[in-house]
């Protein structure tokens, strides 16, 4: 090669390396992730809209714009896989960090005994309830509704119960509290959080009282519970501030207030680390 036709490659091949370059490198650019990731929170990354995503033993759905959600449990590791399989076979594996949260204890006194230290029978009722909501939750619709943010249930509510923390419910240690207490007057109106469909609309659930499950796609799901009336019913399509019914004193509870439980599949997650309604 002469000299000339030398220096004729060397320019091709710069030319060459600025053309392909953003097509060679694509595949690492299209798994993008939250900066910051915490226990209990609602992730939403966005892939290749052909890739698979994998998580936690779960194939998880991808959108047709590339959005997949995942839930990072309560008591979730420091590091957690996360595995990608790209259309052109390339695979990424990515460990996600966990910031550690520190959970406090909250005593509660003066609960219905029956909710704490129920009798066999109740306890029977209790289970078949439990099994409908877990049923509801298995839900995995492609529908994004997820993805204009959340409101809260009830404006102006003063928060009382926190994601997380340890339960010792009439002197007897329960499972962890999940999900966001707001204490509200018996009466007051409760809205939808998302848009979404009713998947569960009961009045008087032995724990929840009456409680209003809402599906918001990709196995997200809502649950405002303690609801003294319900204003809608399974199947129906509820819109982001449609009222769904009032808040109330029902089941579990030792005065008026909602409460309101946020899940990926059976992950129970924080509602108070949802993404918020652009402005």
């Amino acid at each position: 090669m002469s000299k000339a036709q030398h220096e004729r490659f060397k320019c091709f091949l710069a030319t060459a390396l600025v053309f392909f370059a953003p097509q060679i490198f694509a595949v690492d650019r299209t798994l993008s992730l939250p900066d910051h990731l915490q226990q209990g929170q609602l992730v939403i990354g966005h892939v290749a809209h052909d890739a698979k995503v994998e998580f936690a033993g779960r194939r998880v759905r991808v959108g047709d714009d590339g959005v997949f959600v995942i839930g990072l449990e309560r008591d979730a590791p420091a590091q957690v896989p996360l595995n990608v399989r790209f259309s052109n076979g390339k695979v990424q594996h990515v460990l996600l960090k966990v910031a550690k949260r520190e959970y406090h204890v909250e005593h509660v006194q003066g609960l219905p005994p029956k909710t704490v230290t129920p009798d066999p029978e109740t306890a029977k009722r209790i289970a078949r309830e439990r099994e409908r909501i877990v049923e509801a939750r298995k839900r995995d619709d492609a529908r994004e509704d997820f993805s204009k943010g959340f409101v809260l249930p009830v404006e102006g509510a003063r928060i009382g119960g926190t994601y997380g923390s340890q339960r010792i419910d009439n002197g007897v240690p329960m499972t962890p509290h999940f999900g966001l207490d707001m204490v509200v007057p018996t009466g007051t109106p409760v809205h939808a959080p998302a848009d979404g469909i009713v998947t569960l609309a009961e009045p008087d659930m032995v724990l929840n009282g009456g409680i209003v499950l809402i599906d918001h796609g990709f196995g997200l799901s809502s649950a405002t519970i303690h609801m003294s009336k319900l204003d809608v019913k399974a199947g129906d399509k509820v819109t982001q501030g449609q009222l769904i019914g009032l808040a109330g004193a029902t089941g579990r509870a030792t005065g008026p207030h909602v409460h309101w439980a946020f899940n990926w599949f059976d992950v129970a997650l924080d509602p108070a680390l949802l993404p918020k309604p652009a402005k």
